[in-house]
């Protein structure tokens, strides 16, 4: 039989700092879950795709948007916009950025495993 698992995001597990933004990790038995804190002006594409070196970001995301809000684009160019209360299903190869004035704060369980990771971390994860 097991055991309820707790964590709090005061006592992240990993943390992941990077300009205009930070990720905080909980790992709970084989799950994961990951908060971004993403300050206005982030851009995954001018931010994060110098140090990863992926053009877009590869991390499926299964995610809940606390509060602010975010734009992206897709691969194959479809346009998306999330704010406070949404949850949404964010498949691989996007561009993502703050919208206005107010720090986006997104709890996500689905690419909490990957996101921040350099091409060859990443390469580990990703089944062709």
């Amino acid at each position: 039989m097991t055991s309820p698992t707790t964590r709090n995001f005061s006592e992240p597990q990993q943390v992941l700092e990077f300009p205009l933004g930070r990720g905080e990790v909980l790992v709970l038995d084989d799950a994961s879950v990951l908060r971004m804190t993403l300050q206005p002006g982030w851009r995954w594409s001018q931010h994060l795709k110098p140090s990863i070196g992926m053009p877009l970001c590869q991390a499926p995301h299964f995610q809940h948007m606390v509060s602010g809000r975010v734009a992206g684009v897709m691969a194959d160019g479809t346009e998306f916009e999330f704010g406070p209360g949404d949850v949404s299903i964010l498949p691989p190869g996007h561009d993502l950025w703050v919208v206005g004035d107010e720090p986006a704060v997104i709890v996500d369980w689905g690419g909490a495993h990957i996101w921040g990771r350099s091409l060859e971390e990443v390469a580990r994860f990703i089944v062709i």
